[in-house]
């Protein structure tokens, strides 16, 4: 493997990182509107999984997201195809 593959599967592997946290977040926002009940603020819950879920694709201010790790994999797959 070359260095501009190694460096290209390192920020792959970042990426996912930083996704897979964000969907640790999407669980448990999940899970507490799964878990609300009648008098609790079902419009809120929704709202905070929907940001939850907005981050996961697409990153935060200094979090990459779904995006960034799709064109990271798409960058790295490119490198492996012989010219």
């Amino acid at each position: 493997m070359t260095e501009e593959q190694d460096k290209a599967l390192e920020k792959v592997n970042k990426e996912f990182k930083h996704v897979s946290e964000s969907i640790a977040d999407i669980h448990v926002a999940f899970h507490a509107l799964k878990d609300a009940g009648p008098m609790d603020d079902l419009y809120g819950l929704l709202d905070d999984l929907e940001d939850r879920v907005k981050k996961a694709r697409k990153g935060g201010l200094i979090g990459s997201g779904a995006k960034a790790h799709r064109k990271a994999l798409e960058d790295y797959r490119e490198l492996l195809q012989p010219e």
